[in-house]
C-alpha cells in the first residue's frame, strides 16, 4: 500500500512568534539606556537682540527693483521710510555698497506675475554680496504697495 503525501496547507508561525518575542525583550532592555534628543525651544519674551529692520526689496513684473528701508525712531517703531528704484545693474552695486560688512536682514517681495527665475537671480546677487540673512515677504491681500 503506497502512502500518498499530503500537502501542508498551514503556515507554522511559531518561529515568527519566537523572533518577535526576542526582539521585544531586546527593545525593552535597551530602551532605558537611550536618551532622547533635547530641543531647546526659544521663548518669545526673552529675546536679547534688538529688533532689526530688514531691507525690503520689491521686484516688479517690469523688471524694476525697489529698495525700501525703514529707519527706527526713538521708541523703536519704524518712522522714516526711504524708497528708491534701481535697475538690475545698479542693484548689485547698491547691495555691495550698502550692506558691506553688516548683518542686516533682507526680505524679498515679488509681484505675483514675476517669474521664479528672476527671484532666484536676485537671491544669487544677494549671496554673491555675502548677505547672510535673506527671507521672502508674503503680501496677504495681493495689493500693490
Amino acid at each position: 500500500m503506497a502512502r500518498t503525501r499530503r500537502l501542508m496547507n498551514q503556515i507554522n508561525i511559531v518561529p515568527y512568534v519566537d523572533v518577535m518575542l526576542v526582539l521585544l525583550v531586546i527593545f525593552m532592555v535597551t530602551a532605558p539606556f537611550m536618551t532622547p534628543g533635547v530641543v531647546n525651544l526659544p521663548s518669545v519674551g526673552k529675546s536679547a537682540a534688538a529688533v532689526e529692520n530688514p531691507l525690503e526689496i520689491d521686484l516688479h513684473v517690469d523688471g524694476s527693483v525697489w529698495v525700501r528701508e525703514r529707519h527706527l525712531a526713538n521708541g523703536g517703531a519704524p518712522s522714516i521710510t526711504t524708497e528708491q528704484r534701481l535697475a538690475a545693474a545698479e542693484f548689485a552695486r547698491y547691495v555691495r555698497d550698502h550692506l558691506a560688512g553688516s548683518d542686516q536682514p533682507v526680505v524679498i517681495a515679488a509681484d505675483r506675475e514675476v517669474r521664479y527665475d528672476e527671484v532666484m537671480r536676485l537671491m544669487d546677487q544677494l549671496q554673491q554680496a555675502n548677505v547672510k540673512r535673506v527671507g521672502l515677504l508674503v503680501k496677504h491681500d495681493g495689493a500693490a504697495r
